[in-house]
């Protein structure tokens, strides 16, 4: 896998860490490391675009969980 095909896909999808260990095929833990380690030194730049769109999916993390709560009730 490559790391830069990863990081295209967080940016091109503005996922988050979850979805894109899906779709790789890794951890979470694995996509973690790598954003904020290796893809610090390999390429700074595209690292903070990465860690911003990171940032913002875990400020809205609430709003999305309590979305969830929400239809889980609606439901029944």
């Amino acid at each position: 896998m490559s790391l830069f095909r990863l990081y295209k896909y967080i940016i091109a999808n503005n996922t988050t860490v979850r979805v894109a260990a899906k779709a790789f095929g890794i951890s979470k833990s694995t996509v973690h490391q790598d954003i904020t380690t290796r893809l610090e030194k390999i390429n700074p730049a595209l690292h903070k675009e990465v860690k911003n769109i990171l940032e913002k999916n875990k400020q809205e993390r609430h709003i999305r969980g309590g979305m969830a709560t929400k239809l889980k009730y609606a439901e029944k």
